[in-house]
């Protein structure tokens, strides 16, 4: 049996070209190496913690769905669903739970950032630790209880590999202690998940190169759906710095910089050729080049989910039955599990 692999994305809005290159492009390599048993989830649950609008949120995970597929993941390759339509996760949550320190989850540096996302980075920097437990009190309770349903997110079906970025390694390596705890107590019956480390580009803000590239920040973002009207627009828009030299240095010249790692990712070039190509053009010939490239290299996939708009049933089908063969596996799971700790 070829081992299992799992990875997430949460339907919390449209999808940019980080997102892309940093996670959905990665997938379908997987997939397609024919190595592993792929599962690939909408993690609709875990975009609870945005507390998202009913009615974006059923938006946004049909949209998902579709990006899925366009991007290139393949039903009959991989296992793709709904992470809320695995009803053993929530039992398996909770088991993971109680073995759960709750000094372990306070200290996740993903649920820090979450809390102290609406201050000011100097404001964060000198915050007190009575603030601090003030605003932890506060906050949302999914927040700090997000790495136990990551770790029954990949436990539940004997994962044996996540491919991820570096940010996430502490909750896979939370995931890995809550193997041995359980192991450890009640015998062997989990495998450690092994992280597949991949280069996520950190690809920033078109409009603020010190700030990272996000939907929040919508005119200095590149979406997957934007029309090549909307991307050369953004692009002519996108600031430079000093100088008229087209030369990779990511701290005197970051935002020419930013740009040619998205020339790398998309024209399949070295930063060394880029420079090379472009040592006595300007900041605008660079730029129109750029844009021709991002709309060349989008074009395929913004024509198949067109294609798949007009397919909604066969999207939810798609879900379904992705669902159906991950119940399969989990409650095989659960019933191990539950006979282990004995509630059966």
């Amino acid at each position: 049996m070829k081992p299992i692999l799992i990875s997430g994305i949460q339907p919390s809005g449209k999808l940019h070209i980080g997102n892309y290159l940093g996670a959905l492009k990665n997938f379908v390599d997987l997939q397609n190496t024919g190595r592993y048993q792929c599962y690939f989830f909408i993690a609709d649950l875990h975009a609870l913690t945005e507390n998202p609008e009913a009615k974006d949120l059923s938006v946004n995970i049909i949209n998902l769905a579709m990006d899925f597929l366009a991007a290139g993941l393949d039903p009959k390759k991989s296992i793709i669903f709904q992470q809320s339509k695995i009803q053993s996760l929530q039992e398996l949550k909770w088991i993971l739970s109680t073995l759960t320190p709750v000094s372990e989850l306070m200290r996740m540096t993903a649920f820090k950032e979450k809390v102290l996302q609406p201050l000011k980075l100097s404001d964060r920097k000198k915050i007190t630790k009575e603030k601090l437990d003030e605003i932890i009190g506060k906050s949302n309770f999914g927040l700090a209880e997000y790495p136990v349903l990551m770790a029954a997110d990949i436990l539940i079906y004997k994962t044996e590999f996540v491919p991820v970025g570096e940010d996430q390694l502490q909750h896979l390596e939370f995931a890995r202690m809550l193997v041995r705890k359980f192991n450890g107590k009640f015998g062997e019956t989990f495998i450690e998940p092994k992280p597949l480390l991949t280069e996520v580009p950190r690809l920033m803000s078109l409009d603020n190169p010190n700030k990272k590239m996000s939907k929040s920040l919508p005119a200095g973002c590149l979406f997957l759906d934007d029309s090549p009207e909307i991307i050369r627009g953004k692009i002519k828009k996108a600031v430079t710095d000093s100088g008229r030299e087209i030369k990779y240095d990511s701290k005197n010249k970051p935002a020419i910089s930013n740009l040619m790692k998205i020339y790398q990712a998309m024209a399949g070039q070295s930063i060394k050729s880029i420079e090379k190509k472009y040592k006595d053009k300007s900041y605008g010939d660079f730029k129109k080049d750029l844009t021709e490239v991002i709309v060349a290299y989008l074009s395929p996939f913004q024509k198949t989910k067109k294609r798949l708009k007009a397919q909604p049933q066969k999207i939810m089908k798609i879900l379904e039955t992705g669902a159906a063969k991950a119940r399969i596996v989990a409650q095989v799971t659960m019933e191990e599990v539950k006979k282990k700790i004995g509630l059966i």
